[in-house]
């Protein structure tokens, strides 16, 4: 790796958005040494919302990289199994998930955190507090040739190069840069790219008290049709998901905004529902810390910049939530996108780089990320599908497939995902493992240590078909 550039003034990124995504920046950028500032409209860096964050072995690099890794081992256990129950609460699957996980990614365990907690860690855990501006709202950018000014609600502003916008799905940073690019070049950004993020689902969030009878450190979903419950649990907290397929799903600008009452209604219509076989949905809900009914977008836009304006997280990419892949996306998105600007500014050997150089480098970054963050989309949305029965395909992946095969099946799917992510490799290229070759070795294993012929005809159904679904085998088989 070359040596971390000296701070300068010369370039400097002004991030929107204190989330996952946002802090993630402010931790790559400072560990690159590049001048920034991130810009948080909340007074609060851990508001009480959501649910629970997974850390899969791709995200955990982010952690070792910034020298955290050990700090947040210590603040969850890791986690261990995997059960998929009948809509009565009775095992349909039990497997050891996540040890699977952890055996064929250097023994990286998944970490589950609630997900305010892990928000505190990462301010917690930067250098540099001072580059955190809370409260402040952003109202316009303007751009030059030369620069940004970001116009804020309380009159002030904020002078860069480049504004990163990590402000989420419903993105004012989104907005104002499809409306730069409207000016400069009229129908860039097509009507297809702006109503790509659709809201196909709505889920009941929240966290409450720890379940035994849920385990002490597992992922438990429960199916049923056209709805299901996931549950991850810790010794000190439960955090679940009810997440409800819309009949008609809603396509920007159209938002579906829930109250607090709605939210009641809906927990009341699934209270007798079973999420084990000893609990029912309504124990889960009256005894909860919070919750909230939420709707879930997803969609990966085809522009992610324009000018000086780069979107990163939420703002580009939105996935459903069901196998937790979400915030490391995020993450694996931000260190693509700093190590674009790194290599950008050891070329400039100190100089500002020209408006043209700038956007050569950014629209490196979105061939990089983009078509991994659509294939991730997709292999999300089926997860989402397969839970809660979606279709008859994936009520029969999820009743008949998925039970016939060897306990490292699944692990194997994610395999794919986790081994081919980026990590933060400041002025040097992303690299990435050859998927082929992760891909069929165990696969070939598998097939001569299997005795029965239908667990090998289901692993190829399981594993090859999700993956040709999403996109992967088009290109890497």
């Amino acid at each position: 790796m070359s040596t971390k550039p000296t701070e300068s003034s010369a370039f400097r990124v002004v991030v929107v958005g204190a989330g996952i995504a946002g802090l993630t920046a402010s931790h790559c950028l400072q560990k690159a040494g590049i001048d920034h500032i991130v810009l948080e409209r909340r007074l609060e860096i851990d508001p009480p919302e959501g649910a629970g964050i997974a850390i899969y072995p791709h995200g955990a690099r982010f952690l070792q990289q910034i020298g955290r890794l050990d700090a947040a081992k210590a603040e969850c256990n890791p986690c261990s199994h995997f059960k998929s129950l009948w809509p009565d609460g009775k095992l349909l699957i039990d497997i050891p998930y996540f040890d699977n996980i952890k055996n064929n990614n250097d023994g990286q365990d998944v970490l589950v955190f609630e997900r305010r907690r892990y928000l505190r860690l990462l301010y917690d855990w930067l250098p540099d507090k001072s580059r955190i501006r809370m409260g402040t709202a952003v109202k316009d950018v303007k751009q030059t040739a030369h620069g940004v000014e970001v116009l804020l609600s309380d009159g002030s502003s904020e002078k860069g190069d480049l504004v990163l916008g990590c402000d989420g799905a419903y993105s004012r940073i989104r907005s104002l840069m499809w409306d730069h690019a409207d000016t400069i070049s009229p129908g860039r950004i097509s009507s297809g790219d702006r109503t790509v993020m659709k809201t196909k689902w709505r889920c009941l969030v929240g966290v409450g008290p720890p379940e035994l009878s849920l385990g002490r450190s597992d992922m438990v979903a429960t199916h049923n049709q056209r709805f299901s419950f996931l549950t991850l649990t810790q010794p000190d907290f439960t955090c679940w998901l009810a997440v409800f397929r819309l009949d008609k799903p809603l396509t920007w600008p159209q938002r579906a905004t829930y109250t607090a009452r709605e939210a009641e209604e809906l927990a009341a219509s699934i209270a007798d529902c079973p999420v084990s076989d000893s609990l029912v949905f309504g124990q889960l809900w009256d005894k909860r810390d919070r919750g909230t009914l939420i709707p879930v977008e997803e969609g990966v836009l085809k522009h992610w910049f324009s000018g000086r304006i780069v979107l990163a997280g939420d703002s580009a990419h939105k996935i459903t939530p069901n196998i937790g892949l979400g915030g490391n996306l995020a993450t694996e998105s931000i260190m693509v996108l700093c190590n674009h600007i790194s290599r950008m500014m050891e070329e400039q050997k100190g100089t500002k780089p020209s408006q043209l150089t700038l956007e050569r480098h950014l629209g490196a970054y979105q061939k990089d990320q983009r078509n991994r963050a659509w294939r991730i989309m997709k292999f999300a949305g089926l997860i989402s599908s397969i839970q809660a029965w979606d279709t008859p395909f994936t009520k029969f992946l999820a009743t008949w497939v998925l039970p016939s095969l060897p306990d490292c099946s699944i692990a194997l799917a994610l395999g794919l995902i986790i081994k081919t992510a980026p990590t933060l490799e400041v002025g040097k290229t992303t690299s990435r493992v050859d998927t082929k070759q992760y891909m069929i070795k165990p696969v070939i294993k598998s097939y001569f240590g299997t005795a029965h012929a239908f667990k090998t005809l289901g692993m190829f159904v399981a594993i090859l078909l999700p993956f040709y679904l999403c996109g992967y085998l088009d290109i890497h088989m």
